[in-house]
């Protein structure tokens, strides 16, 4: 990169609800589409992002399919529909192994609260069968390294459309947290995460910009 060059913004959104996440089941690397809400949720993502006039250059989502209906939900709310997409395994969600497809609620009454939370927001805590999250910081960071950044030093703007689990890894990596402060970090629906990168890969200034999800009253 160039004295000239301004790095490009790296966007990053979770994908919209799907059908398993509004009954509380965990979907791993499963395909599930995404729920009623979930689509609504998506084009109202790209009509957030059109308000905020931020250009993309490229964009990238894991292999599982609601990724790839919120990112076409996205670029089409936000008139950018023209975006090359590349899907790719190594955005994908963390593996759950035995637990894929389980309601995470009953896991939590099975294992108690303390054991739960540790599964679920730990950094290096197995799943029978699955992945931790830091076998998922393994593979997405590196790809981010690998070709994610590049494009950002030739001033593209990249947005990201992946899983809670891939994001929190690549914040962890951004934001040079500890395997304890990791465990805090949510990423949550409705939100764009939007940064400014150094040519290390690290964050050194971020954002957000957010989507009300709340139900319209009756």
């Amino acid at each position: 990169m160039t004295d000239q060059q301004t790095p490009g913004k790296l966007l990053i959104a979770r994908h919209a609800e799907s059908e398993w996440n509004a009954t509380g089941r965990w979907t791993g690397i499963t395909d599930v589409h995404l729920s009623e809400k979930g689509f609504k949720e998506a084009r109202m993502l790209g009509e957030k992002l059109k308000e905020l006039n931020i250009p993309l250059d490229v964009a990238y989502c894991s292999q599982q399919i609601r990724t790839h209906e919120t990112l076409e939900g996205i670029l089409n709310g936000s008139d950018q529909s023209s975006v090359p997409i590349t899907a790719a395994s190594e955005l994908n969600e963390r593996d759950y192994g035995d637990y894929t497809g389980k309601n995470k609620w009953e896991i939590k009454e099975l294992l108690g609260e303390e054991a739960f939370n540790k599964l679920r927001r730990g950094w290096n805590e197995p799943v029978p069968g699955g992945e931790t999250l830091k076998d998922v910081y393994e593979r997405a960071v590196p790809f981010y390294h690998q070709t994610i950044l590049p494009e950002l030093c030739q001033g593209k703007n990249v947005l990201i459309v992946a899983h809670g689990n891939t994001i929190r890894a690549l914040i962890k990596y951004m934001k040079s947290l500890s395997d304890e402060d990791v465990t805090q970090v949510e990423m949550s629906f409705g939100e764009i995460l939007i940064y400014d990168i150094a040519p290390s890969g690290l964050c050194t200034s971020d954002m957000i910009a957010k989507i009300d999800t709340t139900p319209p009253k009756a």
